[in-house]
């Protein structure tokens, strides 16, 4: 069977919208981006399933990051600045799960364009985080 292409817009059209935001970010830089990119793709190849487990060595080969403290600094700052959520796997064969956090109130302006881009499919993928209850 034959996946219709509307299917996929929508994940592109998140990527697109959370790529914007990380652009007028002035305290992320290129390698949170490149690690961002890397997300996605472990987030394509997961069949656009969300959240989706991880590999930290995978990761740093597609984002092209070297160190594994810059690895760690990127992941924890996109994680506080609330573009991904993150559980980390202590497990030396399982992935870490990663999934994909709907806009922030820190760009008030920005949430109002990115929501009806996205169509909403974000917000109804996301796991309730402690702090909505």
């Amino acid at each position: 069977m034959i996946t219709p292409i509307i299917d996929f817009i929508s994940p592109l059209a998140e990527y697109s919208a959370s790529l914007k935001r990380i652009s007028i970010d002035p305290s992320l830089m290129a390698t949170h981006v490149s690690l961002f990119t890397a997300l996605f793709i472990s987030f394509q190849r997961n069949s656009y399933v969300s959240p989706f487990s991880v590999n930290r060595r995978l990761l740093m080969t597609y984002s092209k990051i070297a160190s594994i403290a810059t690895y760690h600094k990127c992941l924890r700052e996109l994680e506080t600045k609330g573009y991904i959520g993150y559980k980390p796997s202590y497990h030396p064969r399982l992935g870490s799960l990663v999934w994909w956090m709907a806009p922030n109130d820190l760009y008030p302006a920005d949430r109002a364009a990115v929501a009806p881009a996205c169509g909403g499919a974000l917000l109804a993928r996301l796991p309730v985080v402690d702090s909505e209850r």
